[in-house]
């Protein structure tokens, strides 16, 4: 992490549209089907792991961080074989 240290941070958002735009290029030309779908996975497990790891474990601390109930939570972690 040193080495980003006089790099400024690039946004979450940022980040996203970088590499929608480049997943674009990637089709060249063909037509995506269920983003929707495909992106929330993307983002929802690096984003569990990440709130579990900070919060030590705690899915009550987790849920209530993330705006969720706590079933909701369990049922993600378990979907995207979490814990």
């Amino acid at each position: 992490m040193s080495a980003q240290k006089n790099t400024p941070p690039n946004p979450i958002d940022a980040c996203v549209r970088d590499n929608l735009e480049a997943f674009f290029r990637d089709l060249g030309g063909q037509e995506p089907h269920s983003m929707h779908e495909m992106l929330v996975k993307l983002v929802e497990k690096p984003l569990f792991e990440i709130v579990m790891r900070e919060a030590g474990g705690n899915q009550s601390k987790a849920a209530q961080w993330l705006g969720i109930n706590r079933n909701t939570l369990r049922r993600k972690l378990t979907d995207h074989n979490i814990g």
